[in-house]
């Protein structure tokens, strides 16, 4: 049983008036449990420590032209290429090798750079074809590649929904664990947040931000405490308190895996001991930035913990975005979200067609 601390649950202020479980709730060897109220969210400082930046322009815009703008730079990339190797002559052997040169560096990987260009020689081969036909052949072939692992996060009635949410310090990790909890909250789930990276106190600030903002409950501790023992406290009161959804924040430090991987291995056997079926997912965020370390690090991660989905961010600062599709077609792994900017609003569920036709830039 993880050692004793003091808990903070921080309720942002539409759950102010909900009755909180009484601290017998919990063995006393967890350590007893005090309430606090979280900074305000107009309070200068902490205004600037804020995670996200809202635009007006930006909530206006369609979730679709935000995609296309977040990819913009994997789409230049893509289609400046393929423009570039011809206006329009015959489909050779030497313009395949060229496309498929353009598909590799553009972080779409060997196997699906292959597939393409195959699927496009098989129909056009010694055929006039032009740069538009290319691209919109591309994107269907993309998106049949990413319709099977399109899956968005299903919550089951069980209650609560246990997530671990992991991934290499820097990827984005509590971002998107906070947008999530908007997510999901404005589909009318009760939601609560862990914050189990106990290693890195911006990291525990930085989610009572967003728990803030997205108007859910979050589980904190002083830092350096057990995670495990945090872990514990969260089911606890997430199944007291009839909350549907339970995100619990993670460490990253990738650097040390062995630490990792025992540490994670004790939230889940502790996390076991209040829900014997929990966790019932566990979520690997990736930063599209990587490009194709990204592949290592769902290598690592696999061994680590059972990762049952993918979450790829800052897909808007990368020219790497192809590296989702090269993903896809060596993993199979369902892609729950994806981010395409700072906003809070900028994380959706994947859409296979959405994806490819904004990375091919095909309307």
């Amino acid at each position: 049983m993880p050692p004793s601390a003091t808990a903070i649950i921080s309720h942002p202020s539409r759950w102010a008036s909900a009755p909180c479980r009484a601290a017998s709730s919990i063995p006393a060897s967890m350590g007893r449990r005090t309430s606090i109220s979280p900074p305000s969210p107009h309070d200068p400082d902490l205004q600037s420590r804020s995670p996200m930046t809202d635009s007006t322009t930006r909530e206006k815009q369609g979730w679709f032209q935000r995609l296309k703008s977040g990819l913009s730079r994997s789409s230049a990339k893509l289609t400046d290429s393929i423009t570039g190797i011809f206006t329009k002559r015959k489909l050779d052997r030497a313009l395949l090798d060229e496309l498929e040169e353009a598909l590799i560096a553009a972080d779409l990987g060997p196997a699906t750079a292959a597939r393409l260009t195959a699927t496009l020689a098989k129909d056009r081969f010694d055929k006039e074809v032009t740069s538009e036909e290319v691209r919109a052949l591309f994107a269907d072939e993309i998106a049949a590649i990413l319709e099977p692992v399109a899956k968005p996060l299903v919550i089951a009635d069980h209650r609560p929904h246990v997530v671990l949410v992991v991934g290499v310090n820097g990827s984005g990790k509590t971002t998107t664990i906070g947008k999530l909890a908007r997510l999901y909250q404005g589909q009318g789930r009760r939601v609560m947040l862990a914050a189990g990276d106990t290693f890195r106190a911006a990291a525990v600030e930085q989610l009572k931000i967003w728990g803030e903002r997205a108007g859910v409950p979050v589980i904190a501790r002083g830092e350096g405490a057990d995670p495990a023992g945090l872990a514990f406290d969260a089911v606890q009161e997430a199944k007291a308190e009839g909350i549907d959804l339970l995100l619990i924040d993670t460490a990253g430090r990738l650097q040390n895996k062995a630490g990792l991987m025992e540490e994670l291995a004790k939230i889940v056997r502790v996390v076991k001991k209040v829900d014997p079926s929990a966790p019932h997912d566990c979520l690997l965020v990736l930063d599209a930035t990587v490009g194709q370390n990204a592949h290592s690090q769902v290598d690592i991660f696999k061994q680590i913990c059972q990762v049952t989905g993918l979450v790829i961010t800052k897909l808007d600062g990368s020219a790497k975005g192809g590296v989702l599709v090269a993903l896809a077609e060596r993993f199979g792994l369902p892609v729950v979200a994806i981010g395409v900017g700072e906003g809070q609003d900028d994380l959706k569920p994947f859409a296979a067609q959405e994806f490819a036709r904004s990375l091919m830039d095909v309307t």
